[in-house]
Parts: structure tokens; sequence; C-alpha cells
């Protein structure tokens, strides 16, 4: 006689998504949003550069750089509060927007330091990229995928790459706007992909239209990957990067990954 309790069951007449229809469904995630400090900022925020920090060398730079003012925080509901110090930290999981001056230029940045999942990704770059600010350029900071990437990468060897909207590529407009914001990069090989955040903004930034650079580095952390941002930074978008840095702080980067990346939707191939 068989044994009705570990007997393996009979496959079942239903489909997995006609089982489906019998659970309730999980609520919705609140969708993400901005917090300004000022609680009536003028608006849209109008930068003459918006830079995205999603990399772990870039943030590192970015968290030491002074002065700078916080403005607001992009508020993911999904990632929680609880541990957060009362003053910036690299190990805090926030998304703080900070603004500073560097002569006549008004300059945002955003240091993301959280991942921001597939279903995420379009709504996040429409907050940092849309009504509430307006860039008239954007800088995208982020490291290379070895497993997006066509070629072999060296763990002992350090790269940097550039992707460009069309605006940029052709230089439109006029002053200092029309030279390339990452003059000499090499663009990030052909058969290569993008994904993620780093994606969904780059493709937003084609999408309205505006100058946008995506700066991709390899590897994701170290002190010489951390001396080549330093040094794009400083020779193209902040000449005076040095005499805002918090004292010296290059020997104390720590050899640790900063960001959690996930898995993306978003793709760009090259």
């Amino acid at each position: 006689m068989e044994d009705v309790i570990t007997e393996v069951p009979p496959p079942s007449r239903f489909f997995q998504e006609d089982l489906n229809n019998f659970i309730t469904p999980s609520p919705s995630l609140p969708s993400p949003f901005l917090v300004f400090s000022n609680p009536k900022p003028k608006k849209p925020l109008c930068p003459s550069l918006l830079i995205v920090a999603l990399s772990s060398p870039s943030l590192y730079i970015f968290h030491h750089l002074s002065p700078k003012t916080l403005t607001g925080s992009l508020i993911l509901p999904e990632v929680p509060f609880s541990g957060i110090s009362a003053e910036p930290s690299l190990g805090d999981k926030t998304c703080n927007i900070y603004s500073m001056n560097d002569g006549d230029k008004t300059i945002l940045l955003v240091s993301v330091q959280h991942g921001v999942s597939a279903e995420r990704s379009h709504l996040v770059a429409r907050l940092l990229i849309g009504d509430d600010i307006v860039p008239e350029r954007v800088l995208i900071l982020d490291s290379i995928q070895s497993q997006n990437f066509r070629g072999k990468l060296s763990p002992d060897e350090t790269y940097a790459f550039k992707l460009e909207t069309l605006a940029e590529r052709k230089g439109l407009g006029g002053g200092n706007v029309a030279s390339p914001l990452l003059k000499g990069l090499d663009y990030f090989p052909s058969g290569s992909m993008i994904d993620g955040l780093a994606a969904a903004l780059l493709s937003r930034c084609q999408l309205k239209n505006i100058k946008g650079t995506l700066c991709v580095s390899w590897p994701d952390f170290g002190s010489s990957v951390v001396a080549l941002i330093r040094s794009l930074l400083q020779r193209n978008v902040l000449p005076s990067l040095d005499s805002s840095l918090k004292g010296d702080v290059w020997d104390q980067y720590p050899r640790i990954n900063l960001t959690k990346n996930q898995p993306y939707d978003t793709e760009i191939y090259t």
C-alpha cells in the first residue's frame, strides 16, 4: 500500500500562473520621491552640471569634497532608515543631493550609496532628471561590470571609458558647453554593455536632448582607480578639486566596495 504522506504527489492539473490567481498579490511599493532641505525651494533647480556618483571611487572622492551643502535627498521607501549616521557617512545607505559652486558654475552632486533595483531605475532617473531638476549637462560615474565587458579585464590594470549622448558628442550648445566634458577619454568598447541606473540616466539624457556623459572605470575599488577618477575630474570637470578635498585622504581609501549593485533590465549596448 502506498504511503500517502511520503509519496510524490502527481503533477498539478493547473499551470503555475493559474495557481498564482489564488495568492493575494504583494502590495506595490510607494514611489520614490525627493526631499529638499529648504521646505520651499525655487523649482526647478537648473544646475550647470549634475554629477551622479554611483561607483565606489567617485563616492569616496566626493564624500571628502568640501565645501558642499546638503540640498536634499532621494528617498526609496524600500531602503530602511535604521542605522543611518547623524553626519553623512560612506557606510550609510543614502542618496544625498549636494550643491557646490565652481567659479561661475552651479553644480549638483548626487551620491547614490545604495543599489537601485531593476523596476525602480527609470523612476529614479526621472526624479534626478525631470521636473524638479533640469540640468544643462550631466556626468555619471559608474564602474565596469566584468560580466558585461567584451574583453579581458586584468585586476592589475586600471581603465576608464566613456559613453555620450548625441547632444554631447555633436557639441550642441554654446560657450564652454560646446567642448567635450571628458576630452581625450576612449569610448566604451563595441560589443560591451552598460546596465542599471547608469544606463537609465544616460537614456534619460538622450530622451531629453541633454548633454550627458557616462564614465565607467575598472576596477570597482582600489587606490589606483581613485587616482584615475581624481585626475579625470581635476583635468576636465573640477579644476580646483585638490584644494577642495579635506586633507590627505588618498592613503586612507578603504579596499571595500561601497555600492551593492543588483541586476537591472535597463541596458545599453555599444
